[in-house]
């Protein structure tokens, strides 16, 4: 038996873990129970880069179970590699079975170097105005951010992810009064690389 802890959305399905534990066990419905290595199934498991943890055990009457909790991507990489960085900051493949809906990430991007990107989709994810309106992050040569807003035609100058909060919050002060004063669409960019002023500069 098989079982997913948390989400429903399954970017590795019954399907997918059951042929792991075929190949990694002949048969396992054939075999003494008691030579059944349940922590070589593990280990197998394990190994898959969309399971972030498995637990293989047996029953009393001798069946099988594995509990499956499967990673969760925080933001997607798309450069000339596609990829999702999970909620630990690593690789995990995409999947054919769903996408997720998170934040795409173009720009400068180094498989072994996803730290900078991880910090502001990890910010993204944990704040509702971020994750409501951000749809691009955007990482330079020079590793600064930019970020693109769901329904905004402006790019956001980042910069470093010094006084992270301190930008973010002059970004919401920023659009909260751009919104009430129907001017959102007014500008180019907007400019938090400087921690006590907003640039902003006009289309």
């Amino acid at each position: 038996m098989i079982q997913f802890v948390g989400d429903d959305n399954l970017f590795v399905t019954q399907e997918n873990v059951s042929k792991l534990l075929i190949q990694n066990q002949e048969s396992v419905a054939n075999k003494p129970k008691d030579i059944i290595d349940l922590n070589a199934l593990e280990t197998a498991l394990n190994s898959n880069p969309m399971i972030k943890q498995a637990q293989v055990f047996m029953s009393v009457e001798g069946s099988i179970t594995a509990n499956i909790e499967q990673k969760k991507p925080i933001a997607r990489v798309s450069t000339n590699a596609s990829y999702y960085i999970d909620e630990q900051g690593s690789f995990m493949p995409l999947s054919t079975n769903y996408t997720a809906r998170v934040p795409l990430v173009t720009g400068v991007i180094e498989k072994n170097n996803l730290s900078n990107v991880f910090t502001i989709a990890q910010k993204v994810k944990s704040d509702a105005f971020l994750k409501k309106h951000v749809v691009e992050i955007h990482q330079n040569e020079d590793q600064s951010i930019d970020l693109r807003l769901r329904n905004a035609d402006f790019n956001v100058h980042l910069g470093r992810l010094n006084l992270l909060d301190k930008k973010i919050n002059n970004l919401k002060a920023f659009y909260l009064k751009a919104i009430k004063d129907k001017t959102l669409d007014s500008y180019s960019v907007v400019n938090l690389k400087f921690d006590k002023q907003v640039i902003c500069t006009k289309k």
